[in-house]
């Protein structure tokens, strides 16, 4: 069909969520060794237009809500030559420690969350 497959926006979603904590001098590498890990709890994705095979594609990534045991992340997926809206999303993440229970966001990244 010469279009990209609807889960690829997913992985998108990741790397700009990837980047945009890297634009925050944070690395999720970093996080986890801290023993924070932030777990999918659910991903939603609004398909607007197609992309097709070697478009450029934009991440808009921002934060839409933030507490100290989860945040919520939107996504702006956008074709770079056309400026056309491809895609909308939102992930919600929980953060977990190792064992997987919910805890609370270390003081330490609650400013880079937004998490007051």
């Amino acid at each position: 069909m010469g279009v990209v497959y609807h889960s690829n926006y997913l992985v998108w979603m990741e790397i700009g969520r990837v980047e945009w904590l890297r634009s925050r001098g944070l690395r999720y590498r970093d996080i986890e060794r801290d023993g924070v890990l932030m777990t999918v709890a659910e991903a939603t994705c609004r398909y607007h237009a197609p992309a097709r095979y070697d478009d450029e594609v934009e991440i808009t990534t921002s934060v839409k809500t933030a507490h100290s045991r989860m945040v919520k992340i939107g996504y702006v997926l956008t074709n770079v030559e056309t400026g056309e809206k491809l895609a909308t999303g939102e992930t919600t993440h929980v953060f977990c420690g190792p064992d997987l229970r919910p805890i609370r966001l270390p003081e330490k990244y609650r400013e880079a969350f937004g998490v007051a």
